[in-house]
């Protein structure tokens, strides 16, 4: 039995499904397939710019919206100038239309500050970048990363505090309140863009926000307060908060429906509560102009910052002195700058409705001077006053060297001490002891003369007789008057008080030295100089009185 073998043939076709190559074909297809899911899922990548790195680490720290993870940074380089640091991240597909122009981005990390602990969670989950914005469809890839947090404005709004100079407890982040609750922070401390105050940019909550009006009085709190009423004495000691970082404070009269407050508008920032209870003229908002003065009188006491007085109203301060010697005349000229609050001489029922710069510059044609005068007669430092004089010099204010020229009167100073020590020179160069002398002499004289005429007389009860015994009885009480041991002390007992006086004067001036000129100290004293300048006075109207009629004593000055 033969066996029969079947023949194979070799196929020509190529069968793909068969064939080893499907595999690899399959997992091309799965990993094509995973690659388009995982970059159709990828969001952008965007560049943030930071002044320095605060904790932020590549692969690990997030970018949060709303407490919510929506990106990873993915490095961390040096900007190309080296001036700061750049930030390339990687964002979720979810926030694309929300990087545009309102986005805004931050550090946000562990802080201790004046409003208390911040970024406790950074503790755990580490330092991340917060990120503020509004939905748009124009999108942008890099952005300015903010260097504190960022404020909503539909939250609250800022405000601009003017002082004119800055405070060691304001700073950025110290708190404000209004009746003892806080309504908002300090965002930043700057200067002015004339670079002669402070400008402090405050944010206030919107729900306060409506208690701010034109007429709102800013100030710094004090620490420590003392006062006395009605027989009480109250002490108030601030917060330990308050104590370490200060605290500003506001009030208002009502409160309105909304902001009344004008763009732009600057608020006055007080150093304490006191200067607020104070009286003050012109306008919250002020119209500053600084105009240039000059003297050829000393300004040696007359410091940056001394006031410039309209009325007895603080209008104005000194801003910079100038010195210059010329060698024709040996003198010396001085030029004052000083910075005039212009508002307070707008007229509130001026039916023209003039502004307070000219009717300023009016005053002046009128005869509206500065003088510089003493603030009192002690320490003699300086402050300058505006006075009107009669004007026929027709002077006006002129400009000059880059300043407005405001026309200047010299002031004669009197030195209360000098003036003093001549009183007190001619009080000693009187011939006190010659005139007590006289005195006698003429008593003796008329009581030798009535006794000769006694004896030519005849006759009783004449009215000769009868005004001789008067004079008789006058010369009588004239010598007992001048035997008095407490008349013949007077001239020196004058003398040793008016010395004391003086060395009491000269002790007075270098306490004084000691102090401030604007001091309570200062201001007392003045008070009391006053009196004993207004005594000074009448006493010297007595010693011309002397001088001019020695026996005035007896028989009058008429």
């Amino acid at each position: 039995m033969s066996h029969h073998i079947p023949k194979i043939e070799a196929s020509t076709k190529f069968n793909f499904f068969t064939s080893i190559w499907i595999v690899p074909f399959i997992a091309l297809l799965i990993a094509g397939w995973l690659a388009y899911q995982y970059f159709s899922e990828l969001g952008p990548q965007i560049r943030i710019v930071f002044p320095k790195n605060e904790g932020l680490h590549a692969g690990q720290s997030h970018i949060k919206y709303r407490n919510v993870p929506v990106g990873t940074i993915q490095k961390i380089e040096l900007q190309e100038d080296g001036e700061g640091i750049v930030v390339i991240a990687r964002m979720d597909k979810t926030v694309k239309s929300f990087l545009n122009e309102s986005t805004k981005f931050w550090i946000v990390k562990p802080e201790v500050g004046l409003g208390g602990v911040s970024g406790l969670d950074t503790l755990i989950s580490g330092t991340y970048i917060n990120m503020h914005a509004t939905k748009s469809k124009e999108s942008k890839d890099t952005f300015i990363g903010q260097s504190h947090a960022y404020r909503d404005d539909t939250q609250g709004k800022y405000f601009v505090l003017n002082s004119p100079q800055g405070y060691n407890t304001v700073k950025a982040g110290t708190p404000i309140y209004l009746k003892n609750i806080k309504v908002g922070q300090v965002e930043y401390v700057v200067l002015s863009l004339d670079n002669t105050s402070v400008d402090i940019i405050v944010y206030i909550k919107n729900e306060y926000t409506s208690y701010l009006r034109t007429d709102s009085n800013f100030w710094v709190r004090s620490t420590f307060d003392v006062s006395l009423n009605n027989g009480r004495l109250d002490l108030a000691i601030a917060p330990v908060t308050d104590l370490i970082g200060g605290a500003i404070e506001f009030s208002s009269q009502k409160k309105g429906a909304t902001c009344t407050v004008p763009d732009g508008y600057v608020f006055k920032l007080y150093a304490n509560k006191g200067e607020v209870e104070q009286t003050h003229i012109g306008e919250s908002q002020k119209q500053i102009e600084t105009f240039k003065l000059y003297t050829k009188k000393s300004v040696a006491k007359l410091h940056i910052g001394a006031p410039v007085r309209y009325e007895g109203y603080e209008v104005g301060k000194v801003k910079g002195m100038q010195i210059h010697y010329d060698k024709a005349i040996h003198t010396i000229e001085s030029e004052v700058l000083a910075a005039i609050n212009l508002s307070v001489f707008a007229d509130a029922n001026d039916t023209m409705s003039a502004t307070g710069k000219e009717n300023f510059y009016q005053a002046v044609k009128e005869g509206l001077r500065a003088q510089i005068v003493e603030s009192d007669p002690i320490t003699g430092f300086l402050y300058v006053a505006l006075r009107f004089t009669n004007g026929e010099d027709n002077q006006t204010i002129t400009y000059k060297n880059g300043f407005n020229v405001l026309p200047t009167i010299e002031y004669h100073s009197g030195d209360m001490l000098t003036s003093m020590r001549k009183i007190l020179d001619k009080i000693n160069a009187l011939p006190l002891e010659k005139l007590l002398d006289a005195l006698n002499n003429v008593v003796k004289d008329s009581n030798t003369l009535v006794n000769h005429a006694d004896g030519l007389i005849q006759g009783v009860n004449t009215p000769l007789t009868l005004l001789l015994d008067d004079l008789k009885i006058t010369i009588s009480n004239l010598n007992k008057m001048t035997s008095q041991k407490s008349f013949n002390a007077m001239p020196n007992e004058i003398d040793k008080s008016l010395k004391a006086l003086a060395n009491t004067l000269k002790a007075t001036k270098k306490v004084i030295q000691g102090y401030g000129s604007h001091s309570v100290v200062s201001r007392q004293l003045s008070e009391t100089l006053k009196s004993v300048t207004k005594s000074s006075n009448e006493m010297q109207r007595f010693l011309k009185m002397l001088n001019r009629k020695p026996n005035s004593l007896i028989f009058g000055d008429k």
